[in-house]
């Protein structure tokens, strides 16, 4: 079994579009409205933006998440929580052993929390 989809609530569709088109880095690949849903794709797995969805927590992955936040920061996006370092992996059960879990949470367009997380070396 492997995740298809995940959908995160936006109340406006064209300002979500382009905020998660510039966070991802890639373009919308579908849009349906009516009824109100757009699609981008995430290596398989798709990113609903719906308006009559509920606000789920994304968690993506970034190269660097103290990088990604100074960029997102400096384009005005709020930072709800910077980076730190949230556990080390001692072996390969979640993440290459020697590499530390770096999390921060930003607020989208929309007011939903996105996590960003890095797998970066002790």
């Amino acid at each position: 079994m492997r995740l298809v989809q995940i959908a995160q609530h936006a109340s406006d569709l064209p300002r979500a579009g382009e905020f998660y088109a510039a966070l991802l880095g890639v373009k919308a690949r579908a849009l349906f409205d009516p009824p109100g849903l757009l699609f981008f794709d995430l290596d398989g797995v798709r990113l609903l933006l719906e308006t009559g969805a509920p606000s789920a927590l994304l968690y993506l992955a970034v190269p660097d998440v103290r990088e990604s936040v100074t960029g997102l920061r400096g384009r005005g996006v709020e930072i709800v929580e910077e980076p730190k370092v949230i556990f080390s992996h001692a072996d390969d059960r979640l993440g290459p052993a020697g590499t530390d879990e770096w999390m921060a949470f930003i607020r989208d367009s929309e007011g939903n929390t996105v996590g960003l997380v890095s797998q970066l070396p002790h």
